[in-house]
This record gives structure tokens, sequence and C-alpha cells, in this order.
């Protein structure tokens, strides 16, 4: 592992915010990680896990260890006359397992293309698109307990997946001794991911069921895409609707997309009949979260250097000078414009919107 001390993060973080760690460690294997976690009696002393940065608001300076997880590595590690089993290091950056994964000619991530952050981020959020989530082809991860320094893998029940969620986003119970990991329980602050598995399906099936999508086949006219052609689709799509924090800072889609009732999605349809919505397979509606926050006016706005993207309302992005510290934006101007959001949404729609990214 390397050391470094009074690090900025402004570059490590997509929004581009002035932050600097007191403390900021390498780890680049799994014997890192374990060396991390004795050296700094990360059993006791808060710490904060950071992949790619992209799906986290720096609010202030951290004063917790910083994890900077940086573990490389892409691999077949078993197939089976059903699937194939792939493994990459969680400091992997997520669009390159999916590039690779189809020029080795396994298909399945192809929907999952040009999400931003990394592998190790993904089973957190259980990141989806197009139809497609993690959960839909996980097979298991390995991490290591920040209370003992062992290493142990769990599967997909074990994750607890939800709509971007996971046991990873829940705060643990207190330990018990010779208690062991169990279904279910929050590993939030305990578990460092160090590996990801996905389980590729040979009987493969384009996911073209999104609007989108279906606009692309039409265009084309290709009506039985293969994965290639829906990853160069998806790809496109979003370089059009989506900003690169390269040059606009920004944390991706800021907002969860609400679940609502049938009965309350036809109440709020009864007032706004051109609202977005998807079924889902629970029962439940989805309500497009972007829809709703360019319905109350907010495309294009900014507070402070805080904007939301003109293209995209579920995105918010940073006004200010990416590269100068006294210039970019500050986490709490992000979080002003945030919660400014959320509360004209409720008073239009009754609905609360929840923040996807991981606030500092």
């Amino acid at each position: 592992m390397l050391v470094e001390k009074n690090v900025s993060l402004q570059n490590a973080n997509s929004f581009g915010i002035a932050a600097r760690a007191r403390r900021l460690v390498r780890v680049r294997s799994q014997d890192d990680v374990r060396e991390a976690v004795t050296h700094f009696d990360l059993a006791r002393k808060p710490f904060f896990v950071l992949g790619g940065g992209s799906n986290t608001v720096l609010t202030s300076d951290v004063k917790p260890v910083v994890l900077k997880v940086e573990i490389p590595g892409m691999a077949l590690v078993q197939e089976t006359p059903s699937s194939w089993i792939v493994q990459a290091g969680a400091g992997v950056v997520w669009h390159e397992l999916v590039a690779w994964t189809l020029a080795q000619g396994w298909p399945g991530l192809e929907n999952l293309a040009m999400i931003p952050g990394t592998v190790g981020a993904a089973p957190v959020q259980n990141i989806g698109a197009y139809g497609v989530e993690l959960q839909d082809r996980f097979h298991s991860l390995t991490a290591v307990d920040a209370l003992t320094g062992e290493t142990f893998e769990l599967d997909a029940a074990q994750c607890a997946f939800g709509y971007r969620d996971s046991v990873f986003k829940h705060a643990a119970p207190v330990a018990q001794e010779g208690a062991g990991w169990q279904r279910g329980m929050g590993l939030a602050g305990r578990a460092i991911i160090t590996q990801v598995r996905l389980e590729l399906p040979k009987a493969w099936r384009a996911e073209i069921e999104y609007l989108d999508l279906q606009r692309m086949c039409a265009e084309t006219g290709v009506t039985q895409p293969d994965a290639r052609q829906i990853f160069d689709w998806i790809c496109a799509i979003r370089g059009a609707k989506l900003p690169d924090p390269a040059v606009l800072g920004n944390a991706g889609s800021f907002f969860k997309n609400p679940t609502v009732t049938p009965e309350q999605c036809r109440d709020i349809i009864a007032r706004e009949p051109s609202i977005v919505h998807y079924p889902m397979p629970d029962g439940t509606i989805k309500l497009a979260a972007g829809w709703l926050i360019d319905a109350c006016g907010w495309r294009g706005k900014t507070v402070g250097r805080a904007g939301v993207y003109e293209k995209q309302a579920l995105v918010l992005v940073n006004r200010g000078d990416r590269s100068d510290p006294q210039a970019s934006v500050t986490g709490g101007e992000v979080m002003t414009l945030a919660k400014a959001i959320q509360t004209s949404v409720y008073e239009r729609f009754g609905i609360r919107l929840q923040p996807e990214p991981v606030v500092i």
C-alpha cells in the first residue's frame, strides 16, 4: 500500500469538488487492504472507500482515512455449459470491463456501457441502465472484513440487492463474536470489496425494451441487434444526453427514479397526463425523476456554481472551474441545489426524490 498525506481529491471525484484527504491510502491488492485494516485500526476508526469518485459529493475535507481502491485485473475464471464467469478487480473502470467482455465474445453487459465508476462500486449501488441491473449478471464477490481483516465471499442473495441499493449501503450491526456472515446484514463501513465476479449467459437475448433503444431500432431498421450494436447505441445515447465529467463535472444521475403504487400513479396521471412512467415486475410504477425535475422548471437553472444540465434534468453539474480549487463548485452548493429540487418536486407531486450519490 502507498500512504499519502494532505492529498487533493479534486481530480479523484467526477464533480471536481475541491476537497482534501488528511490521509489517502492506495490499495492495489487484497494484501494491501488487509495491511491497511491492521495498520490504521479500521476496526475501530472510521474510513472512506473511494473508487472512481463518480457517485460522491464531498461537502468538506475528509478526516477519516481514505482507501483509494486501485485493484486491477480482468479474467475468465470459469466457463460452464450455460455461462461465462468473469472476474475483475475492484479498481477496474466499469466501462472498460464492459468493452473487454464484448471484445472476448461474451455478451451480457452491453446495456450497462458508459456507466461511470469502478467495478468495486457497482455492487454497492446495484448499478443499472436500459433494462438491465448488475444483479441480473452478478455471480459473487470477494471482500475484506474491516473488523477482522479476514477475506470473505458473498453471493447475490447475501448482497440483498434492491433498486440502487444493497447490503453495502446499510449500517453494520454490532459485531458478535463467532456470529459469521448472515444474509441481509448491513455491511456499510465494514466490507471492502476487492473482486467482483459476473455470470454472462450463453443463451443471450437482446434487452431493447427501453424507448431510446426502440427508437434506435426504428431509425436504423435493425430489429434484432447484436450485443455490439446495442453497446454502440447506448454509447451514442449516453454521449448525447450526459456531459463528460472531464469537461463538465457531474456525478451522473443525481436522483433515483421514484416508484409509486398504481393508485398513486393514476392520481398523478389525472393531473399530469404526460408524465413518463414504467410498470415494474413487482406491480409498482417507476416514474422518471428527470421528467419530474424538468416539469418543475429546473432544467438549465443554476444556484451558485451548481447547475442542472440543460440536456438532462436528472444531472447536476459543476458550473465553476473544475481545474481551480478556488473557483470550482463546492459540495455545499451542490446539496443546496439538490434540496431545492427535492422541495419543488415534493410540493408539486407529493414525491420525495432520493439522491443517488454518497454525501461525505
